[in-house]
């Protein structure tokens, strides 16, 4: 592997491999917010959160959205802080000194000045909402990947933003050229 100041994942997607052993991460794919020596956290963007719609969201926090507003869907975005909300948008969405820029064409905020702007039509071209994250340490996801546990992909629009939720494991596979049906949970070693 290139040195691990240039490994950086940051805007990449991670596609979670068969036999992972953590049900938690089965069949996921998980867009990566940051990456860096320091550990790794990112937003899981294919399990729909059955228990909450973005409207009923709005009428907890007391923001009344305008007529038309858009209603980005909701994520489990990982086992970590599943009270806390981050929204995963295009880049032409920016909170001055909240938004955290992962590269020229994603963005992420985890304050709820996004969910107003979103309520009043002023929000991101397209988003979405992950309630909690998830995360490594120094290390674990370089080692989880080196064990076969992801597959790493490039980020787009049309998969992060406009794939069907049940759709985007597969989808994602897709762009590598890998059919899921040929996927094996063992590691390979040369």
């Amino acid at each position: 592997m290139d040195d691990p100041e240039d490994f950086d994942l940051s805007g990449k997607v991670l596609i979670a491999m068969p036999g992972m052993g953590d049900p938690r991460f089965e069949k996921t794919v998980i867009f990566l917010c940051a990456h860096s020596p320091d550990g790794a956290m990112g937003l899981i963007f294919n399990k729909p959160a059955s228990d909450v719609s973005f409207s009923e969201l709005l009428e907890r926090l007391e923001i009344t959205p305008v007529a038309g507003a858009a209603s980005p869907a909701i994520f489990v975005g990982g086992p970590v802080e599943h009270a806390r909300g981050f929204v995963l948008h295009t880049a032409d969405y920016s909170a001055e000194n909240t938004t955290l820029k992962v590269d020229d064409h994603f963005g992420m905020t985890a304050t709820v000045d996004v969910l107003e702007d979103i309520a009043r039509g002023f929000g991101p071209n397209s988003a979405l909402l992950a309630l909690g994250y998830s995360g490594w340490g120094p290390g674990q996801l370089e080692d989880e990947i080196a064990e076969n546990g992801w597959l790493v992909c490039d980020a787009d629009d049309a998969l992060v933003f406009g794939t069907d939720p049940e759709s985007k494991w597969q989808a994602a596979l897709s762009r590598l050229g890998v059919d899921p049906f040929t996927l094996s949970a063992d590691a390979g070693h040369a």
